[in-house]
C-alpha cells in the first residue's frame, strides 16, 4: 500500500483525529519509507481537504456541522444522478458486483464472527464497494471523479459506527432498494432511494455529534 493509501486510511479509520499534526519526519518513521512519497501524499490529501498545512506540517481536517451539512447534500445530489444513470447504463457485471456486496452485508448482520468493530470495519469497507459499484455501473467517468472528490469526507464521520443493530438493517434495504432500483430499469426509484440512504446517514451524524457537543 502506498503512502497515500496507508495515510489516508489512518484518517479515515481515526488513527490520526481531527487535529492531529502530522510532519514529514514523523510520517516517514512511523512508515518507514522515504520522505518523497510522503511528500507527495501529502499533496494530494490537501487537495481533498483531510489535512490542512500548517508553518511546520500539516493538522488532519476538522468539519462543523455546516459542513457536514453541504457535503451530505451534495453527495445526495451526485450519488443519486449516479444511481439514476446505473439504471439506465448498468452492465451483468455491475449488478453482480453489488449483490456481491449486498450479500455479505445481510451475512455479517446475520452471522456474526467478529467484534463490534471488527464487524463494522467489514460493514464500512462493504458500503463504499456498493457506492463504488454503483458510480461505475453509470459508466460516467466524468460523474464518479466529481463523486470521488467529495465521498472522501463523509468517511472521516464514519456514520456506521453510531448506527444500532435495527438501523444497520435498514441501511442494507436501503442498499436492496438501491439495487432493485437499478436492476428493474427504474433511475426515478433508484435516485429517491439513494438520496434517502444519504440523507439517513447525514441526520444520523448531525444527531451523534450534537449528543457529543
Amino acid at each position: 500500500m502506498e503512502a497515500y493509501e496507508r495515510i489516508k486510511k489512518s484518517i479515515i479509520e481515526g488513527d490520526y483525529a481531527p487535529g492531529t499534526r502530522l510532519t514529514e519526519e514523523n510520517l516517514a518513521k512511523e512508515l518507514q519509507i522515504s520522505r518523497t512519497p510522503i511528500r507527495e501524499a501529502i499533496k494530494r490529501l490537501e487537495t481533498e481537504r483531510l489535512i490542512s498545512p500548517l508553518k511546520r506540517g500539516v493538522i488532519v481536517s476538522e468539519f462543523n456541522r455546516e459542513d457536514i451539512w453541504q457535503i451530505y447534500n451534495l453527495r445526495a445530489l451526485l450519488e443519486g444522478y449516479a444511481a439514476a444513470e446505473a439504471a439506465v447504463n448498468r452492465s451483468a457485471e455491475d449488478i453482480e458486483a453489488m449483490e456481491r456486496c449486498n450479500e455479505q452485508f445481510k451475512d455479517l448482520l446475520e452471522n456474526p464472527t467478529y467484534g463490534r468493530t471488527e464487524m463494522l470495519n467489514e460493514i464500512t469497507e462493504l458500503n463504499n464497494q456498493f457506492h463504488s459499484a454503483v458510480y461505475n455501473a453509470s459508466h460516467n467517468e466524468h460523474l464518479r471523479f466529481h463523486i470521488t472528490s467529495v465521498t472522501v469526507l463523509p468517511l472521516v464521520f464514519r456514520s456506521f459506527y453510531w448506527y444500532n443493530e435495527y438501523q444497520l438493517k435498514k441501511s442494507l434495504e436501503l442498499h436492496q432498494t438501491i439495487l432493485c432500483a437499478i436492476q428493474a430499469n427504474e433511475p426515478d426509484r433508484a435516485k429517491t432511494a439513494m438520496q434517502e440512504h444519504i440523507y439517513q446517514g447525514r441526520d444520523h451524524v448531525l444527531k451523534n455529534i450534537n449528543n457529543e457537543s
